[in-house]
């Protein structure tokens, strides 16, 4: 199991599931309750990981609906015995999980509804941890991105070097860099995001270096 990185009494692992290597990210308190975001495939994997760790899972946080990020969700969810969380905008994206894999010829287990809709500045405890919904659409019509202090998951808004895609159906160039602008660039500029593909980076990194945010 690849060693947590750690926030203060936070710890974080940030895994990379299935052949297009989403981060699925699973987060802990020091009381080792936590969240599970975004599992998008792998799922043998990450409930070994779950399950190593010591973390109780309270429940399963989406940033948004694309397949990649939820092909994990329905055995992970049956093991856990846990809820899944989702913005309604995204739920027809949700729902057309099995026809957008099966694009890409790839397997796909098909989730059940989500149990619960996030709603923007919704907070997520479990035990000494509290994760913060932000509303960030543009790569998708329900993004949201979850904050904790010193970091935050950001889903597919803003990578290393790059922004989430925005010629896919719902997306919306401008709306997603005015996104970033407020609800990420607004953050210390010693908050590590972790995104939904690729390596973590700092919000101050990207707002001086990201060449879509100059």
């Amino acid at each position: 199991m690849s060693a947590p990185f750690t926030h203060g009494a936070l710890r974080l692992w940030s895994v990379p599931t299935g052949p297009i290597q989403e981060n699925a990210v699973l987060i802990a308190g020091a009381q080792q309750e936590g969240f599970l975001i975004d599992p998008g495939d792998d799922a043998d994997r990450l409930l070994t990981l779950v399950r190593g760790s010591g973390v109780t899972v309270r429940g399963i946080l989406l940033t948004h609906a694309h397949f990649d990020h939820i092909g994990a969700v329905q055995p992970l969810r049956e093991a856990l015995q846990v809820p899944v969380w989702l913005h309604p905008a995204d739920l027809p994206l949700y729902r057309a999980g099995a026809q957008s894999a099966a694009r890409w010829n790839l397997p796909f287990v098909q989730p059940a509804d989500p149990d619960h809709e996030i709603t923007p500045g919704q907070a997520f405890t479990a035990g000494d941890l509290t994760l913060t919904a932000r509303f960030l659409p543009g790569h998708a019509p329900g993004h949201v991105v979850f904050t904790a202090p010193g970091l935050v998951v950001a889903g597919d808004t803003l990578f290393r070097g790059g922004i989430g895609r925005t010629d896919l159906p719902g997306g919306n160039h401008q709306q997603l860099l005015a996104g970033i602008r407020e609800q990420l660039l607004t953050l210390p500029g010693d908050t590590v995001v972790y995104p939904g593909h690729g390596p973590r980076t700092t919000v101050a990194t990207e707002a001086q270096t990201n060449p879509f945010l100059q």
